[in-house]
């Protein structure tokens, strides 16, 4: 019997657990007006770090965002010099 040069690979086959992505979020700081704003219009957001989105749940279950926390730390310290 001739080889073809194709193969089948057996073995189990890994299936990712995909999930609404908890693991990777944060809760990001964003101006009031703007979040009033989107939840009384449901339009996107965007966070001190330049993040995008519409906020949906509740961020007190999450980390914040070390990049927002990094700039609000900034204008915190040129506001009180």
């Amino acid at each position: 019997m001739a080889d073809t040069g194709t193969s089948t690979e057996t073995g189990t086959t890994t299936v990712p657990v995909l999930d609404d992505g908890d693991h990777d979020r944060f809760a990001h700081y964003v101006g009031q007006h703007d979040l009033a704003r989107s939840q009384a219009t449901g339009e996107p957001v965007r966070a001190l770090c330049g993040k995008i989105w519409t906020p949906e749940r509740d961020p007190k279950r999450y980390p914040v965002c070390p990049t927002c926390k990094e700039i609000a730390a900034r204008w915190e310290s040129r506001d009180s010099n």
